[in-house]
């Protein structure tokens, strides 16, 4: 007797699935992380240059480039602010795209759970078969002994 497991198609198929859900959340991290990085890069820039320009009042400032400073300073937190939002949308997205892989690996457990279940009674089956034909085996060779 050879072991079948009757929802292996859907099984494999639940694995697919995981494995898609896997890769959309790994790109999904991917731009995270890159966003990030982004936000972190103009937010320092942001700190380099305002304690530039404080080292530079102390030592004496044109009115025209500390107005040049700020007007940078006034883009650069326009920049910030975009890519704050651009932050909190690829969070978000991650977030979706991790719980729907919670959802896949519990999917695929189920199924896995099911098929080694289904096996050990296939196990089961199998002794209680063997078991049956060792007695008809013993019942045959005890009647031909008595003959």
């Amino acid at each position: 007797m050879i072991y079948q497991y009757k929802f292996s198609k859907i099984l494999s198929l639940k694995e697919r699935e995981k494995d898609d859900a896997y890769s959309k959340y790994s790109q999904a991290l991917k731009h995270f992380e890159e966003v990030a990085e982004k936000l972190f890069r103009l937010l320092k820039k942001k700190e380099d240059l305002q304690e530039y320009q404080e080292q530079e009042l102390v030592n004496g400032l044109s009115v025209d480039v500390m107005r040049h400073h700020q007007t940078f300073i006034t883009n650069l937190d326009k920049i910030i602010d975009h890519c704050q939002k651009e932050v909190i949308e690829a969070r978000t997205k991650l977030n979706l795209f991790q719980t729907i892989l919670i959802e896949k690996n519990v999917e695929v457990k189920k199924y896995e759970k099911m098929k080694e279940k289904d096996f050990s009674n296939f196990l089961e089956l199998l002794k209680e078969n063997d078991k049956r034909q060792m007695d008809e085996i013993s019942i045959q060779q005890f009647v031909s002994k008595e003959n």
